[in-house]
């Protein structure tokens, strides 16, 4: 593959994903408004007996903001545009060309994982500076748990994104996974708070693993294997699909 002509690929898609005015509002708005306006509340950045003497700024409102911020990019973002560049014949016109439609994956792949980098970053430097945020106590358990969950998440998402029609099927096939993901997976409601037998569901859906394996490191536990071991076969069931059936025309 070459180099050269991979970054300018990139460059044209990184153009792309910002001329169009709700993707920063969604990727950079929502992650960091959760975290200012929850890490602004009253009692956010003190010991709460409800979170068991730990700060829910530090123990659950980081975590959170993060995690949505990788799911909405994995699950909405990304699938609707692969899906849409193959409705449109794109992908179908590179196939024919020099330019190997895989390319446009992987750059398109690029541009969302370094978008979330971004805004994980300004999460961490907003909340540090602003909020007196602490950072991940346990930080090799917390990126292990970012990688694989962000992995994770992007596999559903090109699951997705193979199997939809057409773009706004796959937004609408999206959402359907990604607020079933919110209610179950810990952030509407925090695991802890579910009813017991909805707890093992939110340590092996995608988000779950990734939200409630943040939040154990970022105060210094170590992720569980079961929440561990729950993203890696989400990864490679669901990355093995999508190779199977994701369609270039």
């Amino acid at each position: 593959m070459n180099a050269r002509a991979m970054g300018k690929l990139t460059a044209v898609e990184a153009k792309l994903f910002l001329r169009d005015p709700g993707a920063p509002i969604v990727v950079l708005g929502i992650p960091v408004a959760l975290l200012a306006v929850f890490g602004l509340m009253p009692g956010a950045s003190e010991p709460s007996e409800d979170f068991g003497g730990q700060v829910p700024l530090d123990t659950f409102i980081a975590p959170l903001s993060i995690s949505v911020l990788l799911a909405m990019l994995a699950l909405t973002m990304f699938p609707g545009v692969m899906a849409t560049y193959r409705e449109k014949g794109v992908l179908r016109r590179l196939s024919a060309s020099p330019v190997p439609p895989v390319r446009l994956l992987v750059a398109q792949l690029a541009v969302n994982l370094g978008a979330a980098l971004v805004v994980l970053l300004l999460i961490v430097g907003f909340g540090s500076a602003v909020l007196d945020m602490a950072l991940p106590a346990n930080l090799g358990g917390f990126l292990l748990v970012t990688v694989l969950g962000t992995i994770s998440l992007f596999s559903v998402g090109l699951l997705i994104a193979a199997l939809a029609p057409t773009g706004r099927a796959a937004g609408g096939i999206g959402a359907a996974v990604f607020f079933p993901m919110l209610a179950l997976g810990g952030v509407w409601v925090r695991k802890e708070d579910l009813p017991e037998f909805l707890r093992p569901v939110a340590d092996v859906l995608p988000m779950g693993s990734t939200l409630n394996g943040m939040r154990e490191t970022w105060t210094g536990g170590d992720p569980e294997l079961l929440q561990l071991g729950a993203l890696v076969v989400v990864a490679v069931v669901c990355g093995g699909l999508a190779a199977r059936f994701f369609r270039w025309e």
